[in-house]
């Protein structure tokens, strides 16, 4: 009785330790890798921003490989990729109220499924998968929308999102030589 007691205080001490001294060391490790980075929108009565992760290239294949086709990504790196807005927005006909939402993707070779949830989990995917399987939950999206993918003639070495005026105003999404764009509207 006495050893499964200590087996127990050991455990209890290891998962404490893990909790409050790796998880923050893995997340200060990771964003040396993939640093945060922030986009905002100020103008015309919008105010919008997005925090995100924003991996590099290397060399690699980005969509297709790293990225897989048809399976949900988290939209950067480390933790969820945010959107918030302080105003009514739309965006294709789906009506957002201000607020702060975890925005994920499914990367497709013509066409990408983009996901604006009403919940922001504390990290994108889970470790017990090695980083394979994400932390989305489905029923809470506030909509799902379909875009059209771009292909660029430059590759992009770092994922970037930014907002661009160009006949509207659009969310852009660029890495590699894939590029999407969301179009926003402001709500009267």
């Amino acid at each position: 009785m006495k050893i499964l007691k200590w087996v127990v205080i050991i455990l209890i001490a290891i998962i404490l330790l893990f909790a409050f001294v790796g998880m923050p060391y893995l997340k200060k490790q990771t964003k040396k890798i993939s640093p945060e980075r922030v986009a905002t929108y100020v103008q015309d009565g919008l105010d919008m921003q997005v925090k995100y992760s924003g991996p590099y290239k290397k060399g690699r294949i980005i969509f297709g490989e790293l990225v897989p086709f048809d399976a949900v990504w988290r939209t950067g790196a480390n933790e969820p990729t945010t959107f918030t807005t302080k105003t009514n927005i739309s965006i294709l006909g789906n009506q957002v109220a201000p607020g702060t939402y975890s925005l994920w993707t499914i990367p497709g070779r013509e066409s990408w499924t983009v996901m604006l949830n009403s919940e922001v989990p504390d990290w994108g995917v889970t470790l017990i998968s090695g980083g394979k399987k994400t932390t989305y939950n489905p029923d809470t999206d506030v909509f799902q929308i379909q875009v059209p993918v771009e292909t660029l003639e430059q590759s992009i070495e770092r994922f970037t999102i930014d907002f661009q005026e160009s006949e509207g105003l659009f969310l852009t999404l660029s890495w590699d030589k894939t590029r999407i764009r969301i179009p926003i509207k402001k709500q009267a």
